[in-house]
């Protein structure tokens, strides 16, 4: 198990525990599970940590960002969608058929 992810783990044991995130609390529970993880992981994410809502983080993972994002968003896959379009009408000019040939000729 990777060092990055034994932290990760300890936090969400942590925050599912209701308990603050603290960098000592990370270490004795990766020391307990006999994760070697070098000290400047626990209080990095111990500081990345402060004050978030891991449990909200988690329930938002795939949510939609703002509306004008999204609104801006849809008018981009609009104009994407427009040169799709030609490349498949383009691609009905170049058939075998025009060529006189088929596969099984």
């Amino acid at each position: 198990m990777s060092a990055e992810l034994a932290v990760v783990y300890a936090a969400l044991i942590l925050e599912d525990d209701n308990v603050e995130i603290t960098a000592d609390k990370l270490q004795a529970l990766v020391s307990a599970a006999g994760v070697e993880v070098e000290p400047i992981w626990f209080s990095l994410y111990a500081k990345a940590l402060a004050g978030q809502d891991l449990k909200a983080l988690l329930l938002n993972v795939g949510a939609p960002g703002a509306g004008p994002a999204v609104a801006a968003g849809g008018a981009a896959a609009a104009s994407a969608d427009a040169p799709a379009e030609e490349a498949k009408e383009e691609e009905k000019e170049e058939s075998d058929d025009d060529m006189g040939f088929g596969l099984f000729d």
